[in-house]
């Protein structure tokens, strides 16, 4: 091993220490090049990721596609299933009548009707089957009944009944708001109170 003179291990540690001083410039270079890769690497990760989701929306949405509800071999069957269930209302969408929801429960009710159509029951029969089964909410436009008052006249009792209530605030109001007119003996006190003052 040669032992190193005071010139050269001076000249060494200057060497070394601008090896380090250098190290230091090019460091932040290096650190930017870092992170241009990991900045590279997460968006060919996401890019991964968003392929995944699209493939598996595409692959999940054919595996979760449903078959078409099944329709009526006869023409007629189905225009007589159609304008039955123009007349009840669905079950799980409340607003809608049966014949235009896409709820299973819509599905299952249509099945049902197009199979007592097939074993011959009349319009009527069907209907009363399915007020009998789901009560007078069923029907779309449910009949005029004791039953069914308070539903076809509810909203004109509410209606009066808000109308009153409004007429009734206003003229509590317009009571409130008119001063009574001072009496003759009133105006005569008045005047005494402010002569006195002044």
């Amino acid at each position: 091993m040669k032992l190193l003179t005071l010139s050269e291990t001076t000249l060494f540690r200057r060497r070394g220490r601008r090896g380090a001083e250098d190290a230091e410039e090019r460091r932040p270079f290096n650190e930017l090049g870092f992170l241009c890769a990991l900045c590279v690497s997460a968006l060919s990760a996401l890019k991964a990721l968003g392929l995944l989701v699209i493939f598996s929306a595409i692959v999940g949405g054919t595996a979760m596609a449903k078959e078409a509800a099944p329709m009526a071999a006869d023409v007629l069957v189905e225009k007589r299933m159609v304008a039955i269930s123009e007349e009840l209302r669905c079950l799980v969408c409340q607003n809608e009548s049966l014949s235009g929801s896409h709820a299973e429960l819509a599905q299952d009710l249509r099945r049902e009707i197009r199979k007592m159509i097939g074993e011959g029951k009349s319009d009527q029969e069907i209907l009363d089957f399915m007020v009998a089964r789901y009560g007078d909410f069923v029907r779309y436009r449910p009949p005029m009944k004791p039953t069914t008052w308070l539903l076809w006249g509810g909203p004109f009792v509410l209606l009066a009944g808000g109308i009153a209530a409004l007429m009734a605030f206003l003229r509590r109001r317009a009571r409130e708001a008119a001063a009574p007119a001072l009496s003759e003996e009133e105006r005569r006190r008045a005047a005494a109170l402010l002569d006195q003052s002044n």
